[in-house]
């Protein structure tokens, strides 16, 4: 992965070098390949856990980042938090309460920054409650494409919630309230 990622920073000049785009386009997520992956502190040991995508709509314009867009569900009831039980407690009503919330969704309010550093700022929903959240992301070329190829893209985005701020509130003093996200996007014109 560590890789993959160099090797997308290297080639990235040229993905900024290219001729500009008349406008946004339109991206279809590889489900296969990308991962929605959260960490978390349970019982005083950092886990980590993952969330497949349920469906997203991005928009992209790598020379007009303002103009790029993004709205994606994720599956909330096919989450997984590293072992069993805490899958199981993860998935329960006094944390995501996925029976009456199966999905959490993300969309973009604005994007800002440039390709190697920008800036998300959306709303995340989240047991049916809504709040603002920052993500910080990055744009890359996938390896083996050429410098100027922009139709396959990575994306990388990372931040972080605080989940009693949604209500999932359950299992204090054994689960942290800090949620680390990490995403990797494989994404295609």
């Amino acid at each position: 992965m560590i890789r993959v990622l160099l090797f997308c920073l290297v080639s990235l000049a040229g993905v900024a070098a290219t001729p500009a785009c008349a406008a946004p386009e339109d991206y279809e997520l590889d489900k296969n390949r990308s991962a929605v992956k959260f960490g978390f502190v349970f019982d005083g040991a950092d886990m980590t856990g993952h969330m497949p995508v349920h469906a997203a709509q991005i928009t992209l314009d790598v020379d007009n980042l303002p103009a790029s867009r993004v709205d994606v569900a994720l599956d909330a009831r096919a989450a997984r938090a590293g072992f069993f039980l805490a899958t199981q407690a993860m998935r329960g009503a006094s944390m995501l309460d996925t029976a009456t919330h199966p999905l959490i969704r993300f969309r973009s309010t604005s994007v800002t920054g440039r390709l190697r550093d920008a800036t998300v700022t959306g709303e995340l929903t989240l047991r049916g409650v809504t709040r603002p959240v920052i993500l910080r992301a990055a744009v890359y070329r996938q390896p083996e494409t050429a410098p100027t190829d922009r139709d396959r893209l990575i994306v990388l985005l990372t931040g972080q919630v605080n989940r009693t701020e949604f209500g999932a509130s359950g299992y204090p003093g054994v689960i942290g309230d800090t949620i680390t996200l990490r995403i990797l996007a494989y994404i295609a014109k």
